[in-house]
């Protein structure tokens, strides 16, 4: 019991969502019913993107990648510029939690290593930006695109041309922000690059993640997704069954039962259609400020039909608040147990670049 509550304690959101699908439960009893709620095909991709991604991140990959880039770069600008765009790029395909992890405590040694402590907070915010805006590109880029990429019946091409403006956007405000912030110092850091010790189990874990984007774009199967990279990994590596998160699960599967549950009370589901009828965006930034944006995604699609809409939202969403993207923590944890002098400069800096980032955003058409 005490290691329940601890595993609910240390995740705020998987926690609230539980309680929320536990009081709903006061609005239709448990049934077979429940299983309708449920997206199998969004829980099904999560689950072997996960997979895979610890697969890869445990052999080391992106920091091998991350480290062969560094060594080309020879002013302070240029490793920023590096640091930032690892994160943006990467994101993409990892999720920008994964990103985040990786990349920012390599960012920290890296800027320590490089006498750019100074402006630590700033970097590291803009890699958080940065990870949390690059993964709107791209429905794997982070848990609430895959869902709502499921919900839209879009082809995988049509998702990447709807989102092309808002990244490239982004990634020129990213620029001008590093241009401004740092200057085109000379510097030269020496990093030791350890090679990659098993390229065949990379290759192998590439190849499932391949198979990933095939099922994304709908030309494999969930289940037989499912059944493949199940029975690879348990044969390849099956201690990543014991490693990966499962809170991200649970939060989905509870808002699927809560979300469920509150569209059989009609009179509400009217109201909240009327609320959100013309002004799904800004609705869904407002929700994601205050319930992050994975359950502001699932629970405003339940409510309309403007899935487009709601994909811009909850990705721009995730910028303002340090909980619109849970993802946001991941850094503010690793400069709180590093520097704890810095947490309020960190959280100040934060706050007012990603303002900044979520007007210019917001204004677009």
């Amino acid at each position: 019991m005490k290691k329940i509550i601890r595993f609910f304690r240390k995740d705020i959101v998987l926690s609230v969502s539980f309680c929320l699908a536990v009081l709903s439960c006061l609005i239709a009893p448990p049934s077979l019913q429940y299983l309708d709620y449920i997206d199998f095909k969004t829980l099904i991709l999560l689950f072997c993107l996960m997979l895979i991604i610890e697969g890869l991140r445990g052999e080391g990959f992106f920091s091998y990648i991350g480290n062969r880039i560094l060594t080309k770069v020879t002013t302070k600008r240029g490793i920023v510029l590096t640091l930032i765009f690892l994160c943006f790029v990467s994101s993409m395909f990892i999720t920008n939690d994964v990103a985040l992890i990786t990349f920012v405590p390599f960012s920290i040694l890296i800027l320590e290593m490089a006498g750019m402590r100074p402006k630590l907070c700033l970097m590291v915010t803009l890699m958080t930006i940065a990870g949390n805006l690059g993964s709107m590109f791209s429905p794997i880029g982070n848990p609430q695109n895959l869902y709502l990429f499921s919900l839209s019946n879009m082809e995988i091409w049509d998702f990447f041309l709807f989102m092309l403006p808002y990244t490239a956007v982004s990634a020129v405000l990213l620029i001008l922000f590093a241009f401004f912030g740092w200057r085109q110092a000379k510097l030269k850091v020496d990093l030791k690059i350890v090679p990659i010790s098993n390229r065949g189990l990379v290759f192998f874990y590439l190849a499932l993640f391949l198979l990933c984007v095939l099922a994304v774009a709908g030309l494999v199967p969930p289940v037989v997704l499912l059944i493949a990279v199940t029975v690879c990994l348990l044969w390849k590596n099956r201690k990543l069954f014991v490693q990966i998160d499962y809170s991200l699960l649970l939060t989905f599967l509870f808002f699927f039962v809560f979300v469920g549950n509150l569209k059989q009370v009609e009179s509400l589901q009217q109201l909240i259609q009327n609320v959100l009828a013309n002004h799904e965006r800004m609705i869904s930034v407002a929700v994601s400020q205050v319930i992050s944006n994975v359950p502001a995604a699932m629970l405003l699609s339940s409510y309309t039909d403007q899935i487009k809409e709601l994909i811009v939202g909850t990705n721009i969403g995730g910028l303002g608040t340090l909980i619109a993207s849970m993802a946001s923590l991941i850094s503010y944890k690793q400069i709180s147990n590093q520097y704890p002098q810095l947490k309020k400069k960190y959280f100040l800096t934060f706050t007012l670049c990603n303002l900044a980032f979520l007007i210019v955003l917001c204004i677009m058409p």
